[in-house]
Formats: structure tokens, sequence, C-alpha cells
């Protein structure tokens, strides 16, 4: 997201030619946006994204049993 939000700033700032920006290569200002793809592609390939899913998916877990165990009573899980 990091690369996205870089380029598209870069390509305002070469398209209304502000700042230094607007005398750099158009390859320069237009290489945040292939490194995205090549990010995602290795995030992909690599499992990362499922990764941080699968993580996101268990605390979300965690939180909603604590949540129930606060209601019963009962002290909140251990993290692992």
């Amino acid at each position: 997201m990091l690369f996205l939000i870089l380029g598209v700033v870069l390509l305002l700032l070469k398209y209304f030619a502000l700042t230094a920006v607007a005398e750099w290569p158009w390859w320069v200002v237009l290489a945040p946006f292939g490194l995205a793809v090549l990010w995602w592609s290795w995030a992909d390939w690599s499992g990362y994204t499922r990764r941080k899913a699968a993580e996101r998916e268990d605390e979300r877990k965690e939180t909603r049993i604590n949540k129930g165990r606060a209601r019963m009573g009962l002290p909140p899980l251990k993290k692992r």
C-alpha cells in the first residue's frame, strides 16, 4: 500500500509540474507501481498474505472468547 500511495503522489507531482519531481524521468515516477506489483506477487507466492489473515482471525477469535469469559466472570485466557 505504501508503494501505491508513493506512486500516486509522485504521479500527481509530475503531472502538475510541482517541485523537482517534474524534471524526473517518467520511469522513476512510475517505479513505485512496479514495486507494488512485485510486493503483492511475492506476498501471495510466499504465503505472507494468508499468514497475516490467519493472525488477524486468531486475534479476533481470542478477543471474542475473552469477552465471553469476562461476561461469565472468568479470567481471560493467556496468550500462547
